[in-house]
């Protein structure tokens, strides 16, 4: 069974997305065991924000919605047998990059 993890993030959808997304921002958030080949995700759909990163013990997909107050809700899926926690651990790095993406911009 998959590890699931979602939270709120008070960014916009867009902007979530292109951080979670951003070769110069994966290493500070997905968890090492999925960033083989380089950083980008295998696959990618910018019209339903959802991009998925391939490795040898499984995929982690991640999902990117409209949330509350002009937010984001988050989900991310990694694969069975992921360490517990490991999940939430990813998302409150992603949120904290996303924190830093946008004060830098």
């Amino acid at each position: 069974m998959a590890v699931l993890a979602e939270r709120g993030m008070s960014a916009p959808p867009e902007v979530v997305f292109s951080t979670a997304t951003d070769p110069d921002r994966i290493d500070a958030w997905l968890p090492a065991p999925l960033r083989v080949d380089g950083a980008a995700p295998a696959s990618r759909s910018d019209d339903e924000l959802k991009a998925r990163w391939d490795g040898p013990d499984g995929a982690a997909e991640l999902r990117v919605v409209a949330g509350d107050a002009g937010g984001a809700r988050v989900r991310l899926e990694l694969p069975a047998g992921s360490a517990a926690g490991l999940a939430d651990e990813s998302l409150a790095n992603l949120e904290r990059e996303v924190a830093e993406n946008l004060t830098a911009g």
